[in-house]
């Protein structure tokens, strides 16, 4: 059986951990003997820190990372690629909006592709960020010429090799379909839930993310021009 890594960035969401925690425990106990959640604090000031620590000192299948000061999403999720140990690799946020049994509808598109992104066939967002999500990936994906619908919805699957592939910049986690398919990797989306926030609110603002995506669009897309590929000849 394969091993696999849930992976969650964590910012002030000291309600949701609990139930999320017991959430992907329930999810993955009964279909995985090996597996670990990886919980990334970035930063937070409402207690997250000391309640995840609380947390993983009372099962070994829960490791934890924390940052000193806030330092974003890409950031947190890189601190979790660098040290997970699954065969199989999964990121969600911590605010219940996705939910863990997805993971069995999109883990058999794992047999034939690289990577499973989600997409959300609701979205129990506010008007603003349902706007705002429709233009931005509207935008990148005519900027960076790639196909995904949602690149923002934050269920995703890997292989392991697809994630330690990455080296990320700030800003990127908004883009990892696409370096996916930079780094020579196949990636393909599946439809997944998506649920009202059941404590706190959205940490990041609407517009201010909107104009960040825009910016870090051109820089993927500068990316995947000036990407070497060869051939090697063979030696005699």
């Amino acid at each position: 059986m394969k091993r696999i890594s849930v992976i969650a960035p964590i910012y002030n969401e000291k309600e949701n951990i609990e139930i999320l925690v017991e959430k992907i425990k329930t999810t993955l106990k009964d279909r995985f003997t090996s597996y670990e959640i990886i919980l990334v604090d970035d930063g937070s000031t409402d207690g997250s820190s000391e309640l995840i620590e609380k947390i993983a000192s009372t099962d070994p299948h829960i490791k934890n990372y924390h940052f000193t000061k806030n330092n974003g999403q890409t950031a947190a999720l890189s601190v979790g690629f660098k040290y997970c140990t699954g065969d199989i690799v999964v990121t969600m946020d911590s605010d219940l909006q996705t939910d863990p049994e997805d993971i069995y509808l999109m883990l058999p598109y794992l047999d034939k592709y690289d990577m499973v992104n989600g997409k959300r066939t609701t979205r129990e967002d506010g008007f603003k960020r349902k706007i705002s999500s429709l233009i931005g990936n509207g935008v990148r994906n005519f900027i960076t010429k790639d196909n995904i619908k949602d690149t923002g919805c934050p269920l995703k699957l890997f292989k392991k090799e697809v994630v330690k592939s990455f080296y990320l910049y700030e800003g990127m986690h908004r883009f990892l379909p696409t370096l996916a398919k930079i780094n020579g990797f196949s990636v393909i989306e599946v439809p997944v839930q998506h649920f009202d926030r059941m404590y706190g609110k959205s940490k990041y603002g609407v517009w201010n993310r909107l104009w960040k995506g825009l910016k870090d669009a051109f820089a993927v897309r500068w990316m995947s021009k000036r990407k070497i590929n060869y051939v090697l000849k063979e030696s005699r």
